[in-house]
């Protein structure tokens, strides 16, 4: 229930963010979001382990909620004056792909990857960041281009790092 209230939480606060791109108050306040949200994340698997109630179900709805929670909080990004809205959907996209690529490990036997440059934590700082200086009043839209490249090619570096492990460590015989 905390996974899925975080998640439709997120949806919300993302619509906020999309539906009013001129607040500075929104993107002032995600950084503290995204933390209370991996706070609510962290509390909620520590529960399930303490009190036997882990379940597939709730591996599940875990890295669902995370993906859609992400995609709900990012995109918003893209309605920002001056920003390019293909450029940010293609880092999202590759965000998704990359949360995707470390789950499938599990799929082969292996464990739950997490290998970077750009995983789920260095995407919420780079956002976060974002948000908190657009929030202060930051003039910073004429570089988010640039920084969202970055991000996308950390992230196919994520994809490659992630997919080239599984590749080498667990070959089919």
């Amino acid at each position: 229930m905390v996974t899925l209230a975080a998640m439709f939480a997120s949806i919300a606060f993302g619509a906020w963010m999309f539906f009013s791109p001129g607040s500075k108050l929104s993107f002032l306040l995600l950084p503290l979001f995204m933390l209370a949200r991996m706070v609510l994340n962290a509390v909620d698997g520590m529960l399930a382990r303490q009190y036997h109630q882990q379940s597939k179900l709730g591996a599940v709805l875990n890295e669902v909620g995370d993906v859609v929670s992400d995609v709900a909080l990012y995109l918003p990004f893209a309605v920002l004056p001056g920003i390019e809205p293909k450029l940010l959907v293609l880092t999202v996209l590759l965000a998704v792909m990359s949360e995707m690529a470390g789950v499938v490990a599990i799929q082969i036997g292996a464990s739950r990857r997490y290998d970077g440059p750009m995983g789920k934590s260095d995407r919420a700082l780079v956002f976060g960041v974002v948000a908190l200086l657009i929030g202060c009043g930051v003039p910073v839209e004429p570089y988010l281009n640039i920084v969202w490249w970055c991000a996308a090619a950390l992230l196919c570096v994520t994809l490659y790092n992630r997919a080239r492990y599984l590749a080498t460590r667990y070959r089919d015989s």
